[in-house]
């Protein structure tokens, strides 16, 4: 593992010290706005808030629980994506992240602070309300992600945040039904494992800002091919566990999905520090929900 430079310390110091730079030019309410929406993750925050609602609309939940079950999802997911961002304001400051909003100056560092205390503000109520042990579930699920955000990220446990919050998600869904029921295991152990190989594919390209940054967490602690890899065969054991967990034979459709899904994952592994892993693994997760929506209709 590279050590840090004294150039990249002494950048960094600076930037903890110094105050954030501002633009004079107060940006638009509307330019504000799209700063905000780029700087929730959008992707990874809509990705999760769909599985969420494909869960709903699996499990059997009405139109009144179905709402207040994805709209607790997608508070939860804005919060972490906002903390995310505010979290990494300095490293990206010393890694010149011009793609992010507050880097670019495109939305204030307090903007984003209120924005992610509101949306965790807004998620407790709304996850309580799907009853208090579902709703615990959740809480504990956003607040792993929290946790990564501020601490685990730069740690060998790094991983454990995604698998915990993925692995909760489906019972947080089922535990809001009459007799709140748990999911099945093959469901929880399917969930947690595309968590935590989404976490490997997600770093994949960020990887050597975040070694120079001192973010150490177990997928630069490996390297690039390294974590690749271990992002496809998690990604791949997910699916295989979708397909095999369920009672019954195994579908047309899930022996061509895990096909589909093992090639796929075996391509992006070919490029290992790009997006495509992460975009791989997004698509996977779609054809996921699909099966998933098949297996678990009442």
């Amino acid at each position: 593992m590279p050590a840090r430079t004294p150039q990249t310390t002494q950048t960094m110091q600076a930037h903890e010290t110094a105050p954030i730079a501002r633009s004079t030019a107060a940006p638009g309410v509307v330019a504000v706005a799209g700063a905000l929406v780029a700087a929730c993750h959008p992707l990874p925050a809509a990705a999760v808030t769909l599985f969420a609602a494909a869960l709903t609309a699996a499990a059997g939940h009405g139109p009144a629980g179905a709402a207040v079950t994805v709209g607790a999802v997608a508070a939860g997911q804005l919060s972490v994506g906002w903390c995310n961002d505010r979290a990494d304001l300095r490293r990206d400051l010393v890694a010149d992240r011009r793609d992010k909003p507050l880097v670019a100056g495109a939305v204030s560092a307090a903007a984003v602070t209120w924005a992610a205390g509101l949306a965790l503000l807004i998620c407790v109520p709304l996850s309580l309300a799907c009853g208090p042990l579902a709703g615990t579930v959740h809480l504990v699920a956003v607040a792993a992600a929290w946790a990564y955000n501020l601490r685990l990220k730069r740690t060998p446990v790094s991983w454990l945040p995604y698998a915990l919050a993925f692995g909760l998600l489906p019972a947080f869904v089922t535990l809001g039904l009459p007799g709140t029921p748990w999911p099945p295991p093959w469901l929880t152990a399917a969930a947690a494992l595309l968590g935590a190989g989404a976490h490997f594919a997600n770093v994949l390209p960020d990887i050597e800002d975040d070694l120079a940054t001192g973010v150490v967490g177990l997928p630069q602690r490996l390297g690039a091919r390294a974590s690749a890899a271990l992002a496809g065969l998690l990604v791949l054991g997910s699916t295989a566990v979708l397909v095999v967990g369920p009672p019954g034979r195994v579908t047309a459709y899930g022996r061509l999905l895990l096909v589909m899904t093992a090639a796929a994952l075996l391509l992006a592994a070919r490029r290992p520090t790009g997006r495509l892993p992460f975009l791989t693994t997004m698509a996977v997760a779609a054809a996921d929900v699909i099966l998933l929506v098949v297996e678990l209709r009442p």
